[in-house]
């Protein structure tokens, strides 16, 4: 009878190892350790901890006066990977289809042994009774055999109803797995997590909604600018990096120039990814040096400030070599009107959704910013404006949709202070508080295609969004 009390401590044993792997180790696989949030009769799974880096869209409202009201924030990075909540769920779902295996087996396993400890149990009554009939026919040391044997039997009862009871528990444990299938099930499919492939072509879908949904909206007042984020630390304190602001989606070239005079050299990043991991790159050489960091890549070419000069130069990076170059009429140069951190910063170029602008100051405009419409093509200035703002108070600026922003410092604490509309010939002070993290900003240019802003500050290549206000004209709106 030794034998089958081994058995039953083995399922036993068997058992309590389950039911231990259940109640410790799922808690903390499923989230219910903090991800998961109760408030009434409805429950919340918080499953992407940053909601920063999707896309961020505003409803829309309707104004007094009929017209449609709609902010969006695009992000800065149109690329596609792999959720490590996606991968988390998906590895959650095969081992709790494991544990149900493994379940049902230990069902099965435990319903034959129930079964034999049940015919055990009908023999040791059989045993008592005969025992109790036999009690005067049998010798005194056969019955003192028989009656040791079955002193040895009694454990077995307690044991028995144990047994029965952790049975129920197994039949539970089922059941609250097959609950928590079941859910897991429900968010996987409202996550869309089924695979890659499927998360990469709904992702490739609704960026080309959202940037379809961003070109009809067009150009839109700036009304706040997001938390930073850090692409990579890599670099002097001053530097630049920017993509080309025309080139279609699919090109995700990345160009870095380390400091702010007499540098020749250029870094091409095949993509952003390889922006950060610093590899797959090729190396231009311009055949002149610039000055600042106020450089801009717009249709395949970079346009820079020539040093000590107020020379702009055009380098075409696919044939290495400058196409055009000319010099702006009275710009200073040479840190004669640089920003507020200096740097040789005197002529600082942009792109925006209208096309290619320059940000300098001559001695006409007795130090005020100038901004000037150029031809991409010959470099000349097309239409200029005198914003009335100093430069050298001036942090940094940028250009988004033919309006000129200023802010009021590179250093920290510093936030968009100034606003000049080009189509208005007008100004305006404004207060856009923006986050300058590493406490030194040393150039700040906006892409119009990403609708971002490009930061290197301290060393560190920064991006922001941005939060653009726009009305938009219903049907039958003059």
């Amino acid at each position: 009878m030794s034998v089958p009390l081994l058995k039953i401590g083995a399922v036993l044993s068997t058992m309590a190892m389950v039911t231990n792997w259940m109640s410790q180790t799922l808690p903390s696989l499923v989230g219910l350790n903090g991800t998961v949030s109760r408030a009434g009769a409805s429950e919340k799974i918080t499953l992407f901890q940053s909601p920063e880096e999707g896309w961020q869209l505003y409803t829309s409202a309707q104004a007094p006066d009929g017209k449609c009201i709609c902010t969006a924030v695009i992000p800065a990075q149109s690329t596609c990977s792999r959720d490590g909540r996606s991968r988390e769920l998906r590895q959650l779902m095969g081992k709790v289809q494991n544990v149900s295996q493994s379940m049902e087996v230990l069902e099965l396993r435990t319903y034959r042994d129930l079964q034999y400890v049940r015919s055990m149990e009908t023999l040791m009554r059989s045993l008592d009774a005969r025992l109790r009939a036999a009690d005067g026919s049998l010798s005194a040391k056969t019955f003192q055999e028989l009656k040791d044997r079955m002193s040895e039997l009694l454990p077995l009862s307690s044991v028995l109803e144990q047994y029965k009871a952790d049975t129920r528990t197994i039949v539970r444990l089922r059941e609250e797995v097959r609950n928590l299938s079941s859910s897991l099930a429900a968010i996987q499919e409202e996550m869309g997590a089924y695979g890659y492939e499927d998360l990469q072509r709904r992702v490739m879908a609704l960026e080309a909604r959202l940037h379809a949904c961003a070109q009809k909206l067009g150009c839109g007042k700036l009304t706040g600018v997001s938390n930073p984020i850090t692409v990579r630390a890599m670099g002097s304190r001053f530097g630049s990096w920017m993509t080309d602001t025309m080139a279609p989606s699919a090109d995700s070239r990345v160009w870095y120039m380390d400091g702010y005079y007499k540098g020749r050299r250029v870094l091409e990043f095949r993509t952003l990814g390889d922006f950060i991991k610093g590899q797959n790159f090729i190396q231009h050489l311009l055949p002149q040096p610039w000055a600042g960091t106020g450089h801009v890549v717009y249709n395949g070419s970079l346009f820079y400030n020539k040093y000590q000069s107020n020379v702009v130069v055009k380098y075409h990076f696919r044939s290495r070599s400058v196409l055009v170059q000319r010099s702006l009429p009275g710009a200073g140069y040479n840190n004669t009107f640089p920003y507020s951190w200096g740097g040789f910063s005197d002529m600082d170029f942009m792109v925006d959704e209208s096309g290619l602008w320059a940000v300098y100051t001559t001695n006409q405009n007795a130090g005020n910013i100038v901004v000037s419409r150029l031809d991409p093509h010959t470099l000349e200035v097309v239409r200029s404006w005198d914003t009335g703002y100093p430069k050298r108070s001036a942090g940094e600026a940028f250009m988004i949709c033919g309006v000129l922003y200023v802010t009021n410092s590179h250093l920290a604490g510093a936030k968009v202070y100034f606003a000049y509309f080009t189509n208005t010939s007008s100004y305006e002070y404004t207060d856009v508080p923006f986050h300058n993290q590493y406490s030194h900003i040393s150039m700040l240019d906006y892409n119009p295609r990403e609708r971002a802003l490009y930061t290197w500050n301290n060393g560190h290549q920064v991006l922001y969004n941005v939060t653009l206000f726009h009305v938009i004209s219903t049907a039958g709106d003059p």
